[in-house]
């Protein structure tokens, strides 16, 4: 089995589901009480959101590539950054932390595919749903258009995200704002949803939603577990 090497703490509400599904999808795979061989370095959120906020992406990239590495020392095979936004800088991550990292979008767009969904909303933080390295994936990679919600709805969703998800508060008004709004996505067409903030899925599921939603934190943990099995 392969180490895992988890970079997490964005926020840590998120990463302890991560660490739950990594888990149960090995025992699930094996049986008996085996669990995933893993590492996990977590960053204080108290210090990176104010940095997203500035745009200091540079300095963001640098503390990821420090986790990386301590990962890599560790002895983790490959990394997993538990976080949709933070994969803006994936490709620094990747190539100056010396592993292969396991891309977010990448087991996401295989289930939209796999599901036969070609047009999805996007939820997520703003820099997830406003900068183009998410929807550029999806689309140039796996022929998925990402649409996404229109400004006041976007501010919306990335209030309750960094005012109430990352905190552990998962309020009844927040979850029929998010049910409004991907109501709205199915009027602009979104066959489903991409639950592209590893705390949504806190917030809402599948009984919630009109649409069928793809929830990015168990979709990516499973694909970890199951790399890891390869291994």
């Amino acid at each position: 089995m392969r180490t895992i090497g988890l970079i997490g703490g964005m926020s840590w509400e998120s990463s302890s589901q991560y660490y739950q599904i990594v888990n149960r999808s090995v025992r699930e795979a094996l049986g008996g009480v085996h669990s995933a061989r893993c590492l996990l370095h977590s960053v204080d959120f108290g210090e990176v959101a104010p940095l997203q906020a500035a745009g200091e992406w540079d300095r963001l990239g640098a503390m990821l590539v420090a986790a990386g590495r301590s990962l890599k020392a560790g002895g983790a095979d490959f990394l997993v950054l538990c976080t949709n936004t933070m994969h803006l800088l994936a490709d620094r991550l990747e190539s100056e932390a010396g592993l292969p990292l396991l891309h977010i979008v990448d087991p996401t767009a295989r289930a939209i595919a796999s599901a036969g969904y070609r047009r999805v909303g996007l939820l997520g933080t703003a820099f997830t749903m406003e900068k183009a390295f998410y929807r550029q994936r999806l689309a140039d990679r796996f022929g998925i258009e990402a649409i996404v919600p229109d400004p006041a709805d976007r501010a919306q969703v990335h209030r309750v995200i960094y005012e109430e998800l990352v905190s552990g508060q998962v309020l009844p008004q927040s979850r029929a704002d998010y049910v409004a709004i991907i109501a709205r996505l199915q009027a602009a067409g979104a066959e489903a949803v991409i639950l592209g903030c590893t705390e949504i899925m806190l917030l809402i599921g599948e009984d919630d939603s009109p649409l069928p939603l793809f929830d990015t934190t168990r979709l990516h943990a499973r694909a970890a577990a199951e790399h890891a099995l390869a291994g």
